[in-house]
């Protein structure tokens, strides 16, 4: 084996491989500021399956990033792209009307997790959403600031990295960023920030420290527009809060006036077993945030927000390629491929399946901290002690790089987590063969502390 110094970081592959002289060209003509794990080249995937341009195969449980939906290359998928390509390719949503953003405005209105009716503004991806959500709450409230959470991720540009929280990587050198953005910690049982009183739900704690602390010494009610938050939180380590968090801060914005906006960038569109991840606290947004798995792999973001919240005028707000015919051809055959193979269904009882077998995997693990999650959105926090709950970021990184070298390919999240985020689609067989390949590798990591 040789090893390749990429100037992000050292990997180890096959001195002759076609992976290699790929990573080669990539570091002299790409940004340095792109993160890569692993060297995996990717060459072409079917389901849960991909093959590297070394022909070699792996498991996927990344789904790029919870973004193929329906597995890679969906016949169903493949067939709705080809043929709207065949007709027309785009044609600016912003000036003009497409009858496929139309179609698939109608089907997001009827998947709504609101009793109201909702208008969807579409982007080309979730930081673009998340602008866009940014700017219609200060329209509409008339409010300048807004409430964040730590361990938030919501994108990179400007706007969307000023509640981004996830790691100071992601800031640093960049402030400041966009004003108004008040952080508190988020409901992460886990690792609570706050204390918290015997027999209490630290959901309390965290709304009680929003409304007595922030509220009062900090920023007033009145002056807020928005409330953003993910309803599980992703890049800060698939964190499911408990269940009387997100009630919680839906009283509280009803309130005062606040907008409530759930960034499902990562969490919706079936990743948990319901369209929408907000849906398992039945709680209703004011504006829901839709990307990534949307379009099983095209670029493509959706903004719903309630009729009576989406009141700005002409001119307002808009872009070139979002609602690209193309990716809402895409969307509108991956919503059909959900509903009619029962993925929801699915992905709740492999998610379920999944969650069992990871609990008896924590018993033989002294690693194993917590695990966590809802559907096929489920992490795995790794820990050098139990009691102490010291985070252990090294081992759950070696614990991807060894799984990669098996042919599994996961990816890391929040300080010491391991994210499991497959196709909604992953056949049981699949399933079973990752994880006994995860299980060698934490096994292999805990030899190696």
């Amino acid at each position: 084996m040789a090893t390749v110094i990429d100037t992000r970081q050292a990997v180890t592959i096959a001195p002759a491989s076609k992976a290699q002289s790929w990573i080669e060209r990539d570091r002299a003509v790409m940004s340095p500021s792109l993160t890569r794990g692993y060297p995996f080249v990717m060459a072409r995937g079917r389901g849960s399956e991909v093959w590297d341009v070394d022909g070699k195969r792996y498991v996927d449980l990344n789904a790029t990033i919870a973004v193929a939906s329906t597995g890679h290359a969906h016949p169903a998928v493949v067939e709705a792209i080809q043929r709207q390509a065949e007709q027309f390719i785009q044609y600016a949503m912003t000036d003009f009307y497409t009858p496929q953003t139309i179609e698939l405005a109608e089907k997001l209105n009827a998947l709504r997790p609101m009793e109201e009716d909702a208008q969807v503004f579409f982007t080309n991806s979730g930081t673009e959403t998340v602008e866009a959500a940014i700017k219609l709450a200060r329209y509409h409230t008339g409010r300048p600031n807004f409430i964040g959470f730590l361990g938030a991720f919501h994108g990179r540009s400007m706007g969307a990295l000023s509640f981004t929280a996830s790691k100071t990587s992601q800031k640093k050198g960049f402030s400041p960023t966009m004003p108004g953005v008040v952080h508190v910690p988020y409901c992460y049982p886990y690792r609570p920030v706050l204390a918290l009183r015997q027999g209490h739900d630290y959901a309390e704690a965290v709304v009680d420290y929003l409304e007595n602390t922030i509220f009062r010494q900090l920023v007033a009610p009145t002056d807020v527009a928005a409330i953003l938050l993910e309803p599980i939180q992703g890049e800060g380590g698939y964190v499911v809060p408990t269940p009387k968090f997100l009630p919680r801060l839906r009283e509280l914005c009803d309130r005062y006036g606040i907008l409530l906006i759930v960034d499902e960038v990562q969490s919706g569109v079936g990743r948990t077993g319901k369209w929408w991840a907000v849906e398992h606290w039945n709680v209703e947004p004011d504006i829901l945030l839709a990307a990534k798995g949307i379009a099983s792999g095209l670029p493509l973001g959706a903004m719903l927000a309630r009729k009576s919240v989406m009141t700005w005028k002409p001119g307002a707000h808009g872009n070139t390629f979002g609602g690209n015919p193309v990716s809402c051809a895409a969307a509108l055959a991956t919503i059909d491929v959900i509903e009619r193979e029962g993925l929801l269904h699915h992905a709740a009882e492999m998610g379920d399946y999944i969650m069992d077998a990871l609990a008896e995997m924590q018993v033989r693990h002294p690693t194993i901290g917590d695990v966590r999650g809802k559907g096929l959105m489920i992490g795995v926090e790794f820990v050098l002690d139990k009691q102490t709950k010291e985070p252990a970021h090294d081992l759950s990184e070696d614990i991807a790089r060894r799984a990669f070298e098996k042919g599994v390919l996961l990816l890391p999240a929040g300080v010491s987590t391991i994210r499991l985020s497959p196709a909604l689609n992953i056949p049981k067989t699949l399933v079973d063969e990752a994880l006994a390949i995860f299980e060698d590798a934490v096994t292999e990591a805990e030899v190696a502390l």
